[in-house]
């Protein structure tokens, strides 16, 4: 490692395009190999994280979630550390996440997608302790505060991340699919391709649960200014689009490299932070009725090891 960074030094390695999710160039070497994402390695407010339910807090506070239903285009890109697409906001009608536990209106930028290589892996979030095989997270950034996601990064209350936890099934959502049709035309490094008339709203599923947490970036410089928010349902993915998925490398096509997937952060200590939740655990005492919780509902069910 200390060659590595010694040759960085003499030769100028751009870190973005070094950095993996394995290996020297792994997480556990993101806070060392670059002074600039030192958080990845000291911050205390570090993502993903595992939501135990015994350790979820009912806030009675929080709002429902609302994201604006038009459709939108985007590019969906391979970084070569995973697909992302870069939503088109430059028409007059911004695509807006609002409610839930935020105080402003943050504009959605990008979707990125985690997943695994096998089942039993993939999110980066897990709950009580279980992986799912995919993650949907969708970004934005404070539009009331900042100019764009670039500034609003690195500030206080500068992002928000909406996280859709995915669960293999027979059927898959509608709006994931035009995503994944477009897999076999990116599937190296650099390859882009249009997507067109995608509802960002028609991607999250058909609840109003969540848990949120403050948090942080999950990529280097891993900087703390995410308020998360973990829907308490996922959708559902097709064993044939997680195929797709993992056809994709982290080369080009001249020097593929190793496949995209396991582009996955561990969970990350909570140091003392809330997990909030917008169940209301109490009702099941309260009125004798089942609550709407996270151990005794059957929304989705965990992989088994």
């Amino acid at each position: 490692l200390l060659v590595l960074l010694q040759a960085g030094a003499l030769t100028g390695v751009i870190w973005e395009e070094w950095w993996t999710y394995d290996g020297i160039s792994g997480p556990a070497f993101w806070g060392l190999i670059n002074p600039e994402w030192s958080l990845c390695n000291k911050g205390h407010r570090q993502s993903p994280v595992d939501l135990e339910p015994d350790k979820l807090l009912f806030d009675p506070s929080l709002r429902n979630v609302r994201v604006n239903a038009h459709r939108v285009n985007g590019l969906l890109t391979n970084t070569g550390h995973g697909a992302v697409l870069a939503l088109d906001n430059s028409t007059r009608r911004a695509l807006n996440v609002t409610g839930g536990p935020l105080a402003y209106k943050y504009q959605l930028h990008e979707v990125h997608v985690r997943y695994g290589l096998v089942d039993a892996v993939g999110s980066e979030h897990l709950v009580d302790g279980r992986a799912f095989p995919a993650e949907i997270q969708i970004f934005g950034f404070n539009s009331d505060l900042y100019v764009n996601f670039s500034d609003a990064t690195h500030k206080a209350q500068g992002l928000v991340a909406l996280s859709v936890l995915l669960q293999v099934g027979d059927l898959s959502n509608p709006e994931l699919r035009i995503l994944t049709d477009q897999l076999d035309r990116v599937q190296f490094r650099g390859d882009s391709v249009p997507v067109t008339r995608i509802s960002i709203h028609g991607l999250l599923p058909n609840t109003s649960s969540y848990m949120t947490y403050d948090g942080s970036a999950t990529m280097p410089g891993c900087h703390e200014t995410v308020t998360w928010i973990v829907f308490n349902k996922p959708i559902y993915i097709t064993k044939q689009q997680l195929l797709s998925l993992r056809r994709l490398m982290q080369g080009t096509y001249k020097t593929p490299k190793a496949p995209l997937g396991n582009n996955f952060r561990a969970p990350q200590s909570l140091h003392n932070r809330p997990l909030r939740t917008n169940i209301d655990f109490r009702k099941d005492a309260e009125t004798g009725k089942q609550c709407v919780s996270m151990r005794k509902v059957a929304f989705y069910k965990a992989n088994e090891w």
